[in-house]
């Protein structure tokens, strides 16, 4: 069974940087799709950057340039550093997974593709 947890959420300002932290449990260590999510009160869940198994990376417009997904194998930890943080990235971010034997040379965004998700983080930006 697939587990994930998230760590990490606080509340910062404007320019500010935080590094999110979702524990992967139950998955195969090759074979697999992770991604972060987000959703702001009132608004639709955001995929907002994901990776494949074989290293390639996808990211939300939005978010290019500032965040970075990265994943360190030795802690099964999933990270999202987040960096130049604007109000707008306010929102509860969630860890996804998927186990998956495909290649992505472009690992999907949107949520209907992730089948496990952690219970989220609280990012809070303020101006």
């Amino acid at each position: 069974e697939v587990q994930l947890v998230e760590s990490g959420g606080d509340s910062v300002q404007a320019g500010g940087s935080l590094r999110l932290s979702c524990v992967v449990s139950g998955l195969s260590y090759s074979h697999f799709l992770l991604a972060w999510f987000r959703r702001a009160p009132g608004k639709e869940r955001e995929g907002v950057a994901a990776v494949g198994g074989v290293g390639s990376t996808n990211y939300a417009n939005s978010v290019k340039g500032r965040f970075t997904i990265s994943i360190d194998f030795v802690k099964n930890t999933l990270y999202l550093q987040m960096n130049a943080l604007k109000p707008e990235d306010t929102a509860m971010y969630y860890c996804a997974a998927k186990e998956s034997y495909a290649y992505y040379a472009v690992p999907p965004l949107g949520a209907d593709e992730y089948t496990n998700w952690g219970l989220g983080t609280q990012v809070t930006v303020s101006s």
